[in-house]
């Protein structure tokens, strides 16, 4: 262990969903550790697992502190907008046998009950680097769409994160965090499709986005485009 047992709570925890776009690409992705096993590691023993960042919070830390410093430690990732979004409670949720074996080297009472606080990010791919730490042997971005079977309840916690986003991108800024800081519509479109995972109709789509009250029109549009230049757009900054 990093820490003793003794500095944790060990029926809280803090999970954190690190959702990517690669604009380039045009995907949604997932940001996802493997699991370190016991060392020595017994192959027949452990079978490691893929999983979202995520740790029982410390006696003497709050549950943003927890989640900033998860990121950091687990996927050396600092400075992240983190919104909180849900908490888990399913009395089961550790209990699968699948975890067992890992549970047994992290946890002062591997059978204890833990309620997690889940964590939103919104990252650009193309701006985070991140990297192996603490118990996570590997760091992997995986697409929404071929997501493994996880760690205890992450499938759930990653799809509850995506149902949020789905339902409001518009009240979360999906398109400020994952966009360039000045995009045409259609790379917002492009960006919402992914999201949404279906096509949309351009011109309802323009429509209703051009009523959004987060929007402004920039005085400015693409320059050294084969095809008509398109105007460009931004969001407007956050009251702080």
């Amino acid at each position: 262990m990093k820490d003793n047992f003794l500095n944790y709570n060990n029926y809280v925890s803090v999970d954190c969903v690190v959702l990517g776009y690669n604009e380039v690409e045009n995907k949604l992705q997932v940001l996802l550790i493997k699991q370190k096993g016991p060392e020595p590691n017994t192959a027949e023993l452990f079978k490691p697992q893929y999983a979202i960042p995520g740790d029982l919070i410390k006696e003497e830390e709050s549950l943003d502190e927890a989640a900033a410093r998860i990121l950091e430690d687990l996927v050396n990732v600092k400075g992240l907008f983190l919104e909180q979004f849900f908490t888990f409670g399913h009395p089961d949720r550790v209990k699968d046998p699948k975890d067992a074996d890992w549970l047994s080297t992290r946890r002062k009472d591997p059978l204890a009950r833990v309620i997690t606080v889940a964590y939103l990010a919104l990252v650009r791919i193309d701006q985070i680097n991140p990297s192996a730490g603490y118990f996570a042997e590997q760091t992997t971005w995986r697409s929404i769409k071929k997501i493994p079977k996880l760690a205890f309840d992450h499938n759930t916690i990653v799809s509850k994160a995506l149902d949020i986003i789905r339902e409001h991108p518009e009240q979360h800024l999906v398109g400020r965090e994952l966009l360039p800081n000045k995009f045409t519509l259609s790379q917002l479109q492009n960006l919402y499709e992914v999201i949404q995972n279906k096509e949309l109709d351009k011109r309802n789509f323009r429509k209703s986005i051009k009523n959004n009250e987060y929007l402004i029109t920039l005085d400015e549009k693409q320059k050294g485009v084969l095809h008509k230049p398109a105007q460009y757009y931004a969001f407007k900054k956050p009251k702080k």
